[in-house]
Parts: structure tokens; C-alpha cells; sequence
């Protein structure tokens, strides 16, 4: 069997979003460990855990809970922070203990990069904010759910922070 090269194997994805909500809100939400939990994870999910060190090169380590108590913990470093204006990182899946460990420890398929990359840009316009999030490293075939589970977070955030 051929390999095929990663440039196949993974997908960036890219999701525009307005929230009627003014960057700062949007922004404390990404960046504050008590805003993030209220809108981590897609619906039906919660998110226990949220420790965020934000400053570049700190680290956050969050989990999402599942309606069937199966938690999923994610991990990364902050590469650049502009204030309301961009956050750039890391994204890993990791263990309870906040070590690296690849998606297959949470069975999940697909080839998905070590570092995959999280880059937020923020613009406030007339009082809403315009949000784009570009995922890097995506395995192609989990391209469309992690679309889908980014949209369900930001339905939650928008909801809560009205």
C-alpha cells in the first residue's frame, strides 16, 4: 500500500461567523477559563475543566463531556494574541494529565496532524463581531463533523453570552 502524502490526508477548514455580540464578549469567551466552559463543546456536551495560561507561549488544557460521560481532553500552547484581534495556536488531543496522545486513544479514525493549528481572527462591526476560524490539519474525512462541532460551540456561545 502507498502512503498518500499528508497534503492529502488533511484538510484545512475555514468557518466565517457574525454573533450579534460585541468582540470583547466574544473575545473574554476564547480567553477567560469560566467563559470558555459555558460554550466548550458541541451540544450536549460540557466542559468540566478549563485552564487557560493566555499569553503566547502559555498553554490551555480543556475537556468536553459527552451525554454518554466519555470525556475528550484537548491541549495546546498560544503561538500569538493580539487583543481582540487574534489568537493563533496549537490544538492536541491529550490525556487527563494534559500529555499529547493522538486521536486514536479517543477512537477516533482518520490521520490527524500532531500540532494542528487554531488561528481566530476578531472585527467588530456596528456592535456585532465577525469571527474567522481556520482549523489547520484536519484528516478529510472528519473535515465536515469538525465543521459541524465548531457551528454547534458557536450556537452555544452566541446563546449564552446574549
Amino acid at each position: 500500500m502507498i502512503e498518500q502524502p499528508t497534503s492529502e490526508k488533511q484538510k484545512t477548514i475555514s468557518i466565517l461567523r457574525t454573533f450579534d455580540l460585541p468582540v470583547a464578549t466574544v473575545w473574554k469567551a476564547w480567553s477567560d477559563p469560566e467563559s470558555c466552559k459555558k460554550w466548550w463543546g458541541p451540544e450536549g456536551f460540557t466542559c468540566p475543566a478549563c485552564n487557560i495560561d493566555f499569553k503566547t507561549g502559555g498553554r490551555y488544557f480543556n475537556s468536553m463531556k459527552g451525554p454518554d460521560g466519555k470525556e475528550v481532553w484537548s491541549t495546546g500552547t498560544y503561538k500569538e494574541i493580539i487583543p481582540n484581534k487574534k489568537i493563533v495556536c496549537t490544538d492536541n488531543f491529550a490525556d487527563s494529565k494534559g500529555n499529547v496522545v493522538p486521536a486514536s486513544y479517543y477512537g477516533m479514525p482518520g490521520d490527524w496532524s500532531k500540532d494542528l493549528l487554531v488561528t481566530v481572527k476578531f472585527e467588530e462591526l456596528n456592535s456585532k463581531t465577525h469571527m474567522h476560524l481556520v482549523h489547520e490539519g484536519i484528516p478529510v474525512d472528519q473535515a465536515e463533523d469538525c465543521i459541524k462541532g465548531w457551528q454547534s460551540m458557536f450556537d452555544k456561545l452566541e446563546k449564552e453570552f446574549k
